[in-house]
């Protein structure tokens, strides 16, 4: 199986921001994986390339949740925010993301 080559200008817009909630921190602790909010035409591979370019760590798996949009009422009309997309990146054992680093 030959690995493609991906755009590092893609790459570098794939990954969005990271998602910190309490959900996401016990999903870290328990299956060693990253929560990322991410483009909505991303892909599993260019999202698996994206991280171990910019974070220097191995991904295992990638799984993916499509979040649905929401409808909001402007007055008598009815507008819909956009969906938005969610990664949950499992790591290699031993392997962390640490999104404090550097903080002051």
């Amino acid at each position: 199986m030959t690995v493609a080559k991906h755009d590092p200008e893609r790459l570098m817009q794939v990954l969005q921001a990271p998602q910190i909630s309490e959900k996401a921190t016990l999903v870290a602790e328990k299956n060693n994986q990253t929560v990322f909010w991410v483009a909505p035409d991303a892909t599993k591979p260019e999202i698996k390339a994206a991280v171990e370019m910019l974070f220097g760590v191995k991904v295992v798996s990638v799984q993916i949740s499509n979040g649905k949009p929401k409808e909001k009422r402007f007055g008598r009309l009815i507008g819909r925010r956009a969906g938005k997309k969610k990664a949950f990146v499992r790591l290699a054992p031993g392997q962390e993301i640490n999104f404090a680093e550097g903080v002051a």
